[in-house]
Parts: C-alpha cells; sequence; structure tokens
C-alpha cells in the first residue's frame, strides 16, 4: 500500500457517499507491517463505516520513552499525533511496536482521547504467545481489536461488560482472543448516535 493509500468505498458519518468526507487516518510509527497496517484499515473502514487513509505523521517515538521504565508513554504519543492531524481527519489512530504504558499501570495495549481525536495501538503486548504458523494472521486479528476498541473511544464509547463486545476491558490476551471483531449491539447504538451528531457539527461549521 502506498504512504497515503486510502480506502474509498464507505459511507460518510451521515450515510451519503464518502467522497469528500472526512477521514479515519491510519497511521503506522516506525517499521510495522504493511499487512498489519491494512488489515487494521480495512477493520476500521468496516466497523465505523467512514473513508480510511494511510499515512506516516511521526517517524519515531522516542520523545515518549521513559528511561527508567524502559517504556513509551503512550499520552505523550496521544498528543504529538493530534497536533499533527492533517485536515479533513475525522480521527487519528497511530500502530507502533513499542511497549506502552501509562503512570498508573504496567502496562497498555493502546490508549485514546475519549472524545477526542487521536488514538494509539502497539503491537509490543499483543504478540505473545503466538505459533510461528498462524503468527501473523493472529497479531492481525488482535490489533484490529485493539485499534478499533481506541478508536472506540473516539467516539465516546466506553468499556462494555459484554465479553464478546469490541468495546470490552481485556485484562490479558485470551481476553483479546475471546472478544469479537464486532460492537454488541448497545455500543453500535452509542456510536452511531455520536456519529449522526458529529455530522451534524460539521454542517454547522463554516465552509
Amino acid at each position: 500500500m502506498d504512504k497515503t493509500a486510502s480506502f474509498e468505498d464507505a459511507a460518510d458519518l451521515g450515510g451519503r457517499s464518502s467522497a469528500g468526507a472526512d477521514a479515519i487516518l491510519v497511521s503506522p510509527i516506525g517499521p510495522i507491517d504493511s499487512v498489519l497496517s491494512e488489515a487494521v484499515c480495512r477493520e476500521v473502514q468496516r466497523i465505523f463505516g467512514a473513508r480510511v487513509r494511510q499515512e506516516p505523521l511521526l517517524s519515531s517515538v522516542e520523545f515518549a520513552l521513559d528511561l527508567e521504565r524502559r517504556q513509551y508513554h503512550s499520552t505523550r504519543i496521544l498528543e504529538h499525533l493530534a497536533k499533527r492531524v492533517p485536515p479533513s481527519t475525522l480521527k487519528i489512530i497511530g500502530i507502533v511496536s513499542v511497549d506502552l504504558f501509562i503512570p498508573i499501570l504496567t502496562h497498555v495495549y493502546g490508549e485514546a482521547q475519549l472524545g477526542g481525536i487521536a488514538a494509539v495501538v502497539s503491537t509490543f503486548r499483543l504478540l505473545e504467545p503466538l505459533g510461528p504458523v498462524k503468527a501473523k494472521a493472529d497479531l492481525a486479528s488482535r490489533l484490529g481489536k485493539e485499534a478499533a476498541h481506541e478508536l472506540g473511544h473516539t467516539f465516546k464509547l466506553r468499556h462494555c461488560p459484554n465479553p464478546t463486545c469490541i468495546m470490552h476491558y481485556c485484562r490479558s490476551l485470551r481476553d483479546v482472543d475471546m472478544k469479537s471483531l464486532k460492537l454488541c449491539p448497545y455500543c453500535r447504538v452509542l456510536l452511531e448516535d455520536e456519529k449522526k451528531r458529529l455530522a451534524k457539527q460539521k454542517l454547522r461549521q463554516p465552509q
């Protein structure tokens, strides 16, 4: 896929043609396998029904390295992504391969700005335990789930008690593997309501 490739065949937030609609931007940072980033693009488009573009915005996340913990502070990555959002971007999800953390937890699979624009997800903790035969397929599935989960937070979705819902909070990789690549009916309604609110908000903005 080209660095600025897009997935065009999707409806915009109001259910109309995607042409000219704001896009969800998938932004690989560092050495991310294109198979994985493209898998994220497909799942994001399918779940959120918006146009999806892929474009790298940051070359590195070394600015977020905590030398004492030897991990990367995900909140700092979110802040940098949010400052670099291109025009006509609805939401942005960064993909990294480093170990992420927030101060109150030992590690996180990803983080998002609740009701904001930026999210980030990492492959680092999603790799284990994976056997060599299905490793890439399983990693792509896990990454798609966690990317959609974090983007869900940017649409104001909170953690869901349904263990099969994409918005279920996962304490382990077993939890990640158990949940589906779908929103439960309740979270789907909340997402559609937020999409409608964003569409109305955009219509009120001066052209």
